[in-house]
Order: structure tokens, then C-alpha cells, then sequence
């Protein structure tokens, strides 16, 4: 997603950071102070920065003028403290994926979507020919994203992204974000004062960051702006051209149900690991829907996916399904819009395979078992305590080596077994 999304524990309010321990708040300077500093960093910082990225003064100086910090925005660090340490985490986090997919938020999208991808049906049909992506994964995507642009935008996004310049825990990145923004307003598509976006900073209906605004908006009304706001074919359109550049393919699913034997192992699932779908369907995984794959996917590799390892629904993926994750970088992200899209467009229902219960798992868990695994000589991809597929088939690889059936999930069975 283009999102920046930051993890609960995080989320603490500078009100919050300039009252809180007795040292913090004896080191910490003053709002009104603070104030000033932000002042000062806009003339001798971050001007300094925009000349250089090709903004023009008279533009900087009407954008930036009235600009103020917004206090209440989360991961905020004012000068003169620091960032808020990681909370001891006591939730349990991966009991089950099944709370990402609620039946009744999705029969309500679905819904909406169907009389939207009508009313919008010729418009939707234009972007289609245009870009190749069906309308309905575009609609699916709207909706996930701002509600069909029936979501608040509370902020104005200069205030927010110039906030998070100067005291964030990422500055760097918000900083280029912002001198991103101001190329947007310099080219005339949107004034600062309705350039309006989220917490973090992201834009319109599509919910774009200022950098991806600029690679990827377009004007498909035709009047002359990329108004991703209020233009509901320049929204639509702008999604179908992100996809398009990331990689999507004309004529492809994004994936499909599947039951896999007991005899293939859950431990291939994964990008690299692809192989063909008439390879797939030799070692006896089918579709859950009865049907056959489409003919024309049989020499078309596809990717085994598996959220919840054998606790969960199954699934060949194209590689469509990973240029989805590249709007939001989660693999229940890109099941949601893909299972949306498929109620949207062809009437299809929830998952077959039900979600099974894993345990009270906490993410520290997670991440003892990465480590061990590490230890091992496992790759799992990044160590954060968070079961991605390299983590998810390692532990099946584990499971088989200790000569136990796979099953490809962390689950609290498995706490005392791998250390």
C-alpha cells in the first residue's frame, strides 16, 4: 500500500512524549519553542533542499506560509527527546488471519462495488482497454483504500507531510514526500489548501504519497488536471497505471483457490519457487472450485501461497497477486482485494478453507522462532517477528527435517519444540 503504516505501540502523542517520564520532560523544550525551531528549519533547511530538488522560491514561500505543526499526528519526535521505546508486547497478535477477512465488511464492499462498477461501467471499461487491469480489481482497491472516496481526509497534507519532516522518526523520507508535494502544487493540478490526505501524508482517493502521485497520476477526464480527489475516472485510471508500472499482466487472475494434497509439501510456496501451472496440476493441486484452471494458464507460471500454512485456505497465485502487494506490502492485503475483485466482478463468496485457530501467539514468539531457525542456517527473510513466506516454509522444511508433518505456520505447539 502506499500507506506508511506504524506499528500500535508506536502510536503515542507528542502530548504524550513532552509530559511522560520526569526526565523527558525536564530535557524537552517548550511547544512554543519547538514552534520556533520549525520556523527556523523551514528557511535554512528545508528551502535549501527544495531549491536544489527544482522548486521555485515564490512557490515555496506561498505554499509554506501558515504552515504549522500538527501535535497530534503519532510517531512524532520534537527536539530534545527521543523516540518512544518498543512497548512489551502482551495482545495475541497471530491467532488466527481470519479477523482480516470479516464477512460482513466484505459483503458490504462487495455490494457497493458491484453498483459502482455499474454506474462507472463505461469508464471502467475505457481503463481496462487502456491498461489492461480489470475494473473490478480497480474498484476493489478504491474501496479497501478510502471507502470509494467516501472516506474523511482530515488533513492538509502539506501541514502533515512538513510536520513529519521536522520531527518524525523518518524524517528523510518525509522530506523528499514533501518536496514532492510542492512539484505537485507547482504544476498546477491541486492547490495546497485542497490537497488533502491522511495521517500519513497519503493523497486522494487512491491514496497515493506525493512521490507516487508524481509517477503514477494521470488525467483520464481529460480537463486538463490529475484531480485523484474529486475525479473519479482520474482515480481509477491513476490505480490502473501504478499497477500497470509495477508490473501487472494483461489477461491474467491474480490467483485462485486450491486444495493441495497431503503428499505436496507447504513448504514451496514463495515467489522463486514458482513452477507452471500444468506442473502444479501434475502433482495433483486443484482449483477448490471444481473447474479447471483456464487453458490459457497451463504454461504460465504461478506461485503457491499459503497465509496460514495448512490452517488456512490454500492458493496458486500469478504474479498479478505480488504486483498488487506492491500497493500494500502484505500477502492478506493482496487476498482481500483479490477476493473482493472476484465478488465484484463474477459474484464469488468467501474463501473455502476455513482459518484455523494457531494458538494465543505473540509476536515475540514469532520472532524466537525466526531466530532459532536463523540459527540453523534458515532463511526467513527478515527477522521481525512477523511470519512471512520465507519464515512460513522454513518452518515447514524444519517440521520435515524433525520429522513432523508440515504445516508451514508458527502455532504454539511449536513454542517449546524450536528454540
Amino acid at each position: 500500500m502506499l500507506r506508511l503504516i506504524s506499528l500500535p505501540s508506536r502510536l503515542l502523542t507528542v502530548a504524550g512524549l513532552l509530559l511522560g517520564s520526569a526526565s523527558g520532560a525536564l530535557s524537552a523544550p517548550s511547544k512554543s519553542q519547538v514552534e520556533a525551531q520549525f520556523q527556523r528549519w523551514i528557511a535554512t533547511d528545508l528551502w535549501p533542499a527544495a531549491k536544489v530538488g527544482g522548486i521555485e522560491k515564490s512557490v515555496f514561500d506561498r505554499t509554506m506560509q501558515g504552515v504549522t505543526l500538527k501535535w497530534d499526528l503519532p510517531d512524532l519526535v520534537p527536539p530534545g527527546t527521543t523516540p518512544p521505546k518498543e512497548q512489551a508486547q502482551t495482545q495475541a497478535e497471530f491467532s488466527s488471519p481470519a479477523s482480516y477477512f470479516s464477512e460482513k465488511r466484505l459483503q458490504g464492499l462487495a455490494a457497493t462495488g458491484r453498483s459502482l462498477a455499474a454506474q462507472y461501467g463505461s469508464t471502467l471499461r475505457k481503463i481496462e482497454a487502456t491498461y489492461g487491469v480489470p475494473g473490478s480489481v480497480l474498484v476493489a482497491i478504491w474501496g479497501r483504500e478510502s471507502g470509494f472516496g467516501k472516506a474523511k481526509l482530515p488533513y492538509r497534507a502539506i501541514d502533515v507531510l512538513a510536520t513529519k519532516a521536522f520531527m518524525s522518526t523518518r524524517k528523510p523520507l518525509f522530506q523528499q514526500e514533501l518536496i514532492s508535494a510542492l512539484h505537485i502544487i507547482e504544476s498546477g493540478d491541486v492547490p495546497a489548501e485542497r490537497m488533502m490526505g491522511s495521517w500519513a501524508g497519503a493523497l486522494g482517493q487512491p491514496q497515493f504519497m506525493p512521490g507516487s502521485y508524481l509517477k503514477y497520476a494521470v488525467d483520464f477526464d481529460g480537463d486538463g488536471k490529475r484531480d485523484i480527489w474529486n475525479s473519479v475516472p482520474d482515480a481509477l485510471a491513476s490505480m490502473a497505471n501504478y499497477l500497470v508500472k509495477s508490473g501487472w499482466q494483461r489477461g491474467r487472475d491474480w490467483g485462485f483457490e486450491v486444495v493441495i494434497p497431503d503428499d505436496v509439501s507447504c513448504a514451496q510456496e514463495g515467489p522463486d519457487r514458482a513452477k507452471l501451472v500444468s506442473v502444479w496440476t501434475g502433482e495433483g493441486i486443484r482449483r477448490v472450485s471444481g473447474k479447471g484452471f483456464p487453458a490459457s494458464e497451463a504454461k504460465q507460471s504461478a506461485m503457491m501461497l499459503v497465509p496460514a500454512g495448512t490452517n488456512g485456505p490454500e492458493f496458486l497465485v500469478t504474479p498479478n497477486f505480488y504486483v498488487i502487494k506492491e500497493y500494500n506490502n502484505s500477502d492478506l492485503y493482496a487476498l482481500f482485494i483479490g477476493n473482493l475483485a472476484d465478488r465484484i466482478g463474477s459474484g464469488g463468496g468467501a474463501f473455502k478453507g476455513a482459518w484455523g485457530d494457531v494458538g494465543k501467539m505473540l509476536r515475540s514468539d514469532v520472532l524466537a522462532m525466526q531466530k532459532a531457525l536463523v540459527a540453523q542456517g534458515y532463511d526467513v527473510g527478515k527477522v521481525d517477528g512477523l511470519p512471512g513466506y520465507k519464515t512460513r516454509r522454513s518452518l515447514g522444511e524444519w517440521q520435515a527435517r524433525q520429522g513432523m508433518r508440515p504445516t508451514c505456520y508458527p502455532n504454539e505447539g511449536l513454542k517449546s519444540k524450536l528454540r
